[in-house]
């Protein structure tokens, strides 16, 4: 994961990538939710089903850009699939751009990957 992002920011632009991450999440889980409630093809059942594991996980930030590329690739497929294409299409822009940028400061990758503070003590 370091190799993929040079720095995890922090201050106002991690509360920005915290921000981004949550509303995609959110808006993940409205229109995931909401397809589920309704009958449709079972092929987007599916779709829909990755897509609510995916939301988890950004929303997390746990393996931020696996899980927005994994966001961006199903929404495209249920945008490819339905008359309305408008939101899928936004919420895969959104996972594009978090997996591009990173998931800031404020996530589990970023402590789990981010760069380690080694101190030296003198004997």
């Amino acid at each position: 994961m370091q190799r993929l992002f040079s720095t995890f920011p922090n201050s106002w632009p991690g509360a920005g990538l915290l921000l981004q991450r949550v509303v995609t999440a959110a808006l993940l889980f409205c229109c995931e939710f909401g397809h589920l409630r309704e009958p449709s093809q079972h092929a987007l059942i599916l779709a829909h089903l990755i897509g609510t594991a995916a939301a988890i996980l950004l929303l997390l930030g746990l393996w931020t850009p696996l899980s927005g590329m994994l966001i961006a690739v199903i929404e495209v497929w249920v945008a490819y699939s339905t008359a309305h294409a408008e939101i899928p299409i936004m919420l895969a822009t959104f996972g594009v751009t978090l997996a591009m940028i990173g998931p800031g400061a404020w996530s589990i990758d970023a402590r789990v990957f981010g760069r380690k503070h080694l101190e030296i003590s003198d004997r």
